[in-house]
């Protein structure tokens, strides 16, 4: 239970704006032997979706303040993002498993106020792939 917990954790983490990784973690438990592959892609997908969720809602949450003198962004970004999201949209979601760019537009969706729903079904596909990809590739190695 402590290694599930803590895959949970790496992922939700990495899928913040706090630099992290959670695939070492991934690997190292696939590689073990020890829990069901299936079981630890749930988990890590499960993690790196709630981490995603609360950069929505950091994003969503921020917007109320865009007027304000110490908001993070300078209204020059705010329509460069909201510029870029207008013509990508939604689609653009498949994206967050992305290193660099994924967390940050995650972020960018909830400013944007990308409907919760769609963005959990978006974002679930993307990061379930990416998962399931590594562990594809964990195991034909192994």
């Amino acid at each position: 239970m402590l290694a599930l917990t803590g895959l949970f954790l790496a992922a939700f983490i990495a899928a913040t704006l706090i630099p992290a990784q959670s695939e070492l973690v991934l690997v190292s438990l696939i590689v073990a032997g020890t829990h069901t592959v299936w079981l630890l892609l749930l988990v890590a997908t499960a993690g790196n979706v709630l981490g995603a969720v609360a950069n929505w809602a950091i994003g969503r949450f921020l917007m109320r303040f865009a007027d304000h003198p110490s908001f993070p962004f300078s209204p020059k970004r705010v329509v460069q993002a909201q510029a870029w999201y207008g013509s990508w949209g939604w689609v653009s979601l498949f994206g967050s498993w992305l290193p660099i760019v994924g967390d940050p537009l995650t972020l960018v969706a909830g400013m944007m106020r990308e409907p919760i729903w769609r963005f959990i079904l978006v974002v679930t596909l993307a990061k379930f792939a990416r998962y399931a990809a590594l562990a594809a590739v964990t195991l034909s190695v192994g």
